[in-house]
């Protein structure tokens, strides 16, 4: 034995040696990847016998663990180190395509033109507010207020996340909460926006949902348990003297957390306690504060209630017809006491089997109601005096005409906040178009750009994308969005990368990345995989990819996969596959199926231990999720985890190259998932392809908070596909 060997020997018998002094893990080689400690630990279940060598890797507090999670940072960090040159040009690439500055285009509240402004160099965007003319129209000349610098507030902390700050009806205070570990603890605060300063009042524990009432004196807030399930809602009171917080309600069925949000219009407060299929919605006028909540409907399982209020009725979103909803109006003065009470009520909008009802948005004049069918997205405009509907064509926006509508609240809260208004904001995008702030004029269905994202040095005809349709092994097509730079698209194989996520309903729908760009003009074709589990084709989509039918989601993803190879857009040596969060579910279970699919995989906050995860309910999102998963303590669903668990389901073989990360603070999905799917798959592993554990001991789930620092890690994570793709440029 010489050379090399006979030092890496004598420094693995060194370590082995601090092993037993310490518990710390032990280097396989010099140079090579750390090989954690094996400490068997039996979780066997339901008559199946499995052991757990790394389940010590959930000790935080043990030295040894953050001994090796060190370790394995640095290696990570010296495979990046000899790359620097290649991460570097990416990160100047994506930097480039960010503004300077950044202004949002300003919406109407209480009297006030709300928006954001990110001046050259800020990594994080300051709130800012203007005083509407006397006829309600935003005026450049008017002088700008800072409401908050989330840049001031950055000052001295590694992280910063700051829900949406929420200002008071009579535009005086300011609701905000501080997250700066990245573990979803807020501390909510109030600005007195008359001078500027914070009052001495903070609430720690918070999950960053607050409300106010209508007298500006009053704040509701949602605080957590130490699951971080949102389960109690307070009163806070301010007159001479601040009250003691009061205690309005408690959620304590585990299924369930608290939504609360407030009507379009401002004259309730709507408090849902939300499972993931079902919900019961608790109603307040909001300038009662003090009074009673009233319950609209009992929860019952399979029965969702989506709310809002309009002169006097209640306008629902009900799923007692079929899983797409229907629109009913219900008067307020008449008590909902059961389900079946909705078979009495208004139907405006019946249900259909091919279109979702997603979404409402309420105005004086007319309801705007996103619609999903198709895999498309757009909105149906509803007079309230009556006449028939509109459907708007947002094919009027020219180049926009293949975007699709961003779906969910964050179009609703974000963009319209003034039910007075005579237009309906939205933001249009697709994998081509960065995102475009559009204003629809009510009374004639017509849409009008109001600002396109600057993206510097962008030109979008260079790009093209294409709508494919693959066949899952029972027959079932399932979408697939396409981009690529055009000069580089020849019609034969080229590297590709395959994106999907597939679960809780949330649809994968196409948008713009500018970090991307760099893939793309590189030759990468970038592909989503509109799996089931997902939100992509409305509700009955999301049911065919959960719970006993979860393996469709990775099928699914196996399907689309194949069909790219057959139909010539890539070779297997050619692609790759990510996906995040439940996405990393996807990822990992997929590289069980079809280890020799792909090339490499990127796994960001990867849920991959699924078993042992759900099977600690004093874990954030376990009770809660077992309407998704299941609950491995009852025989049957353990099974249908037990098929397709990435963790539990590593065997020895040749694996893709693959590049894992988390943050030390993520609270969603614990660093102990991938920490311990990376130990065992590298005793497994017969390959000599690439396994890196990318761990950031600063953050939590969403990764680095500022706009430039966020980047970092997109440099690293495009740096590793393109050297294991073998794409010209990369070492």
């Amino acid at each position: 034995m010489g050379g090399r060997g006979w030092r890496a020997w004598v420094r693995g018998a060194l370590l082995s040696a601090c092993v037993v002094a310490t518990g710390s893990p032990v280097a396989a080689e010099e140079d090579g990847p750390p090989v954690a400690l094996k400490l068997p630990r039996d979780v066997s279940i339901h008559g199946d016998r499995r052991v757990d060598d790394y389940f010590w890797l959930r000790e935080r507090d043990n030295p040894a663990v953050m001994w090796h999670l060190r370790a394995e940072a640095a290696y990570t960090e010296r495979w990046y180190a000899a790359r620097s040159g290649l991460v570097q040009t990416l990160l100047t690439e994506m930097t480039a395509r960010v503004p300077a500055a950044e202004r949002s285009e300003p919406v109407r509240q209480a009297g006030w033109w709300i928006g954001t402004r990110i001046e050259p160099g800020q990594q994080y965007p300051a709130y800012v507010r203007q005083r509407a003319a006397a006829d309600g129209r935003w005026s450049a000349e008017a002088p700008v207020q800072t409401m908050l610098d989330l840049n001031e507030l950055a000052r001295g902390r590694a992280y910063l996340a700051v829900p949406e700050p929420r200002m008071s009806p009579d535009g005086r205070l300011l609701q905000y909460g501080i997250d700066d570990s990245g573990a979803r603890d807020h501390t909510l605060r109030v600005r007195d926006l008359s001078t500027g300063r914070d009052w001495p009042w903070q609430v720690s524990g918070g999950d960053g949902q607050a409300a106010w009432a209508a007298d500006s004196r009053t704040l509701f807030y949602v605080t957590t348990d130490a699951a971080k399930r949102s389960h109690r809602l307070w009163r806070q009171t301010w007159g001479a003297q601040p009250s003691r917080p009061v205690l309005v309600f408690e959620e304590r069925d585990p299924l369930f957390n608290l939504v609360l949000q407030g009507t379009d219009d401002g004259r309730y407060l709507m408090l849902t306690s939300a499972a993931k299929d079902r919900n019961e919605v608790r109603v307040l006028r909001s300038d009662r504060p003090t009074g009673p909540w009233q319950r609209l409907l009992p929860r019952q399982a399979g029965r969702e209630l989506r709310v809002e209020h309009h002169q006097g009725q209640w306008l629902l979103l009900a799923n007692d017809r079929g899983p797409q909803f229907r629109l009913l109006r219900w008067p307020v003065q008449r008590p909902l006491r059961h389900w079946a009470d909705l078979g009495r009520a208004e139907e405006w909008v019946a249900h259909r089997d091919d279109t979702l009802l997603e979404g409402l948005t309420v105005f004086q004049t007319h309801v705007a109601v996103q619609v999903r069918s198709g895999g498309s997205v757009g909105q149906r405009l509803l007079p309230v005096a009556g006449g028939p509907a509109v459907e708007v064509d947002f094919g009027q926006t020219g180049n926009f005409t293949a975007m699709a509508l961003v779906p969910g609240d964050g179009t609703k809260l974000g963009l319209n906040r003034d039910p007075a208004l005579p237009w309906l904001r939205v933001q249009l995008q697709s994998q081509t178009q960065p995102p475009a702030v559009v204003d629809v004029d009510l009374a004639t269905a017509r849409p009008t750009i109001r600002r396109v994202r600057e993206v510097p040095g962008y030109d979008a005809s260079r790009y093209a994308t294409e709508r494919l349709w693959a066949t899952a092994a029972d027959g079932t097509r399932i979408p697939v969005s396409l981009v690529y730079a055009k000069a580089p698209r020849l019609g034969g194989p080229q590297p590709l990368l395959l994106k999907g996520y597939g679960a809780y309903g949330l649809p994968s729908d196409p948008r713009f990345s500018s970090v991307e760009l760099s893939l793309l003009d590189r030759g990468v074709i970038v592909a989503i995989a509109h799996v089931r589990g997902g939100g992509d084709l409305g509700r009955p989509w999301y049911h065919a990819g959960k719970l006993d039918r979860k393996m469709n989601s990775f099928t699914d993803f196996v399907a689309v996969a194949e069909h790219l190879v057959a139909q010539g857009y890539t070779r297997p040596e050619q692609l790759a596959a990510t996906g995040g969060s439940a996405g990393g579910v996807l990822m990992g279970a997929v590289v069980n199926l079809r280890r020799d699919l792909f090339r490499a995989v990127v796994a960001e906050v990867a849920f991959l231990d699924v078993i042992n995860t759900m099977l600690d309910e004093t874990l954030p999102l376990t009770t809660e999720e077992f309407i998704e998963w299941g609950n491995p303590k009852k025989p049957q669903e353990y099974a249908w985890m037990r098929a397709y668990s990435p963790y539990d389901n590593l065997q020895p073989g040749a694996y893709p190259a693959m590049l894992l990360t988390t943050g030390l603070n993520d609270s969603q999905v614990p660093y102990w998932e991938p920490a311990k799917y990376v130990a065992k798959l590298r005793t497994l592993k017969t390959d000599t392809r690439l396994l890196l554990f990318d761990i950031d001991l600063q953050v939590g789930h969403g990764g680095a908070s500022g706009r430039f620092d966020q980047l970092k890690g997109e440099a690293r994570t495009a740096a590793f596909l393109l050297t294991e793709l073998g794409v010209a440029g990369a070492p």
